[in-house]
């Protein structure tokens, strides 16, 4: 298989790469490194079914020729993090929206399949936990920044699943809930990577709101795992699924708890409150749940990463070098 990914510079898209070349598959990345680093994937340079372009998926003429020499695009390309979208709206509108439309418009001048990597912030307010993919999305205001991100990305799925109604393109939509593993940064607000590294300093441990908001963390080699056996199944194409954990639903507080125990137990934990955090009038999910049924049935998906494993991971990809503190 010859795989393209859009973003494959960044977390999820580095292990997506790594499996990809590990099953012998051949992969090129284009990433634009606004969120990614060539870091990523330096150690995959001197692998010859690896390949990779430094440009944006804007680029029409380039991503045209790149998905011409492609069997399957993993679009994994898109603005990312609750900071950086509280901090730059404009930006996670075109980036998601504009992006996902180049790549579906060309992928569809030569048939190629599509993964489109949606998020569970497009449940939004929903409180029908757990989340059904064929279940209601329920938005905040449009003057809420804070929902531009779930909006854009609820938007990308329409049109992906409008690609394919009206033009039969092969698309599969996913769903990811809250991914974690070694390379992602807490830069943009990810909340396990920036609780590791407050414990590994001794720095307060910093909990948004009252901590009680819960959610369900998966690793990243099940998340990737998963991408890959969707790109494979013609049953998963013009259908919308669900990846994540529903094994252990966590509170923020319990979790700061947990990361303090394995960093050397020295940190304070401190609430702040969340018009301090992001900005005036920050709406969060309370509860954010997958339902994993569907996928269950289709992969037969069980998730193998446990929090404690998880947590223990990411631990020890930080202080196994001390520049990444």
């Amino acid at each position: 298989m010859k795989a393209l990914i859009t973003g494959g510079a960044g977390f999820v898209g580095s292990h997506l790469t790594e499996s990809l070349l590990e099953r012998g598959d051949e992969v090129h990345v284009v990433d634009n490194l606004s969120t990614g680093s060539i870091d990523n994937v330096a150690h995959l340079k001197q692998n010859q079914r690896f390949s990779y372009t430094i440009d944006s998926v804007l680029n029409e003429h380039l991503l045209a020729e790149l998905v011409d020499r492609a069997d399957v695009v993993f679009h994994l390309a898109a603005a990312v993090g609750v900071r950086l979208i509280v901090e730059s709206p404009v930006n996670t509108i075109e980036t998601n929206v504009h992006g996902t439309e180049m790549v579906l418009k060309l992928a569809n001048k030569k048939r190629k399949k599509v993964i489109i990597t949606s998020t569970s912030e497009v449940y939004g307010k929903a409180n029908s936990v757990p989340f059904r993919e064929d279940g209601d999305l329920v938005m905040g205001p449009t003057t809420k920044g804070r929902w531009s991100y779930a909006c854009s990305k609820a938007i990308d799925e329409f049109l992906a699943l409008a690609y394919h109604k009206e033009k039969r393109l092969p698309v599969v939509v996913v769903r990811l809930f809250n991914t974690v593993g070694p390379r992602q940064t807490g830069r943009y607000g990810m909340v396990i990577p920036n609780f590791v590294k407050q414990g590994l300093l001794g720095h307060p441990i910093t909990v948004f709101g009252d901590g009680t908001q819960t959610r369900c963390f998966t690793y990243v080699s099940d998340v990737v795992a998963q991408l890959i056996a969707l790109a494979l199944e013609e049953r998963a194409v013009g259908q919308v699924f669900n990846v994540g954990n529903d094994r252990e639903e966590v509170t923020m507080l319990d979790l700061a708890r947990r990361v303090k125990e394995r960093t050397g137990g020295r940190s304070a934990i401190e609430l702040v409150p969340y018009d301090k955090a992001y900005e005036e009038g920050f709406e969060d999910m309370l509860r954010r749940v997958p339902d994993l049924s569907k996928l269950r049935g289709l992969t037969g998906y069980e998730p193998k990463v446990a929090l404690d494993e998880i947590l223990e991971r990411v631990v020890h990809y930080f202080t196994s070098d001390a520049t990444r503190l």
